[in-house]
């Protein structure tokens, strides 16, 4: 008889503690989307300039990249969208003890807020000494702003969802009780940049403004919204 009753007083006790912890509520759960496209005005590039003989001269990397600084200058690019990326060989010094035609090559990284500039400062610097360029990613400066609006448009469009999805069923909509957001953007691949190299001493004023043909930045969220049912 001992045994029935404290057995019965477990099965009471785990009963309670499981409705304690269970959530009873009635609950709805819904998806809201908000997207938008927008145009990248922002463009990560890459240089990589190389030294180069001109003759018997030897064109240095001491010379292009301060024809390449004085370009970004005058271009109006601040110090901060400029920087060096890497050298073709940590050793070079020794190398060109070793070897005296060893050309150095070096790579920067410029962050372009205009994009217009891109050629004009290309125009700027000496051909020979450009290896390559290259368009690394784009970027809108207004993404974060952007992000944020989405995000609550996503929210209440769940929210107006449930609302009318509870009230055809009679009841009213209570307040939420978990959300999840997942971020579905989409950032357009890079590409090689297909720029004709204008001369060292073409003038500024008449290189064409920039025809790089961008895919927009597709920015799109998605909020699944759990609400009580009141």
């Amino acid at each position: 008889m001992k045994r029935l009753l404290l057995m019965a007083a477990m099965v009471a006790t785990t009963f309670g503690a499981f409705a304690q912890t269970a959530d009873l509520r009635r609950k709805i759960e819904v998806t809201g989307i908000a997207e938008k496209e927008v145009t990248p005005d922002i463009i990560n590039v890459s240089i990589s300039l190389k030294e180069y003989l001109d003759g018997k001269k030897k064109i240095t990397i001491t010379q292009l990249e301060q024809q390449l600084e004085k370009a970004v200058s005058e271009a109006g690019i601040a110090k901060e969208d400029f920087t060096v990326n890497s050298v073709s060989s940590w050793n070079y010094v020794i190398e060109k003890k070793k070897n005296p035609d060893f050309l150095v090559s070096k790579q920067y990284g410029i962050k372009f807020r205009d994009l217009n500039k891109f050629n004009q400062l290309l125009s700027k610097l000496d051909p020979k000494g450009i290896q390559y360029t290259n368009i690394d990613s784009y970027d809108y400066s207004k993404a974060n702003e952007l992000k944020k609006e989405l995000k609550i448009q996503a929210l209440l469009s769940a929210r107006e969802k449930a609302t009318y999805l509870v009230t055809a069923l009679g009841d009213k909509l209570g307040g939420a009780i978990n959300i999840v957001d997942t971020d579905n953007s989409f950032y357009p691949q890079p590409r090689m940049a297909n720029v004709m190299f204008k001369s060292a001493a073409a003038d500024a004023s008449a290189v064409p403004e920039s025809d790089i043909d961008f895919k927009k930045i597709k920015l799109s969220f998605q909020i699944n919204t759990v609400f009580e049912i009141k």
